[in-house]
């Protein structure tokens, strides 16, 4: 299992980051409202479609229209080889619900956040 650690972007000049290679299970904290970012570059030779799913994400209601199932995850869609995909987590935090596991075998992903 790997571990995606956020790298911190709070303050000036430049800073480590941390890529993860991504495995079979791997697992990242979401902070609501800070700005984070998940970018998923494929160094792979063939398109990779991850998936960000918190495994606590059922329904989300919204006035005057049917309940939304985010329970299958948030599907990233296709990353081509050698694409990169930047992911602003306040945008669907609706799945980020619980423990929050991203598949992308092969995939590196580098989280940015204040």
């Amino acid at each position: 299992m790997a571990t995606i650690v956020k790298t911190s972007m709070g303050g000036p000049g430049q800073r480590p980051v941390t890529e993860v290679t991504l495995t079979a299970t791997n697992v990242l904290t979401y902070e609501p409202g800070t700005g984070q970012v998940l970018i998923l570059r494929n160094p792979t030779a063939g398109a990779v479609s991850p998936v960000i799913d918190g495994a606590d994400g059922t329904t989300v209601s919204y006035p005057g229209a049917p309940n939304i199932s985010v329970a299958a995850g948030f599907a990233v869609g296709a990353i081509p080889a050698g694409g990169v995909v930047a992911v602003p987590l306040d945008t669907i935090s609706a799945y980020l619900q619980g423990a929050i596991n991203v598949t992308g075998t092969g995939l590196v992903a580098v989280l940015l956040g204040n």
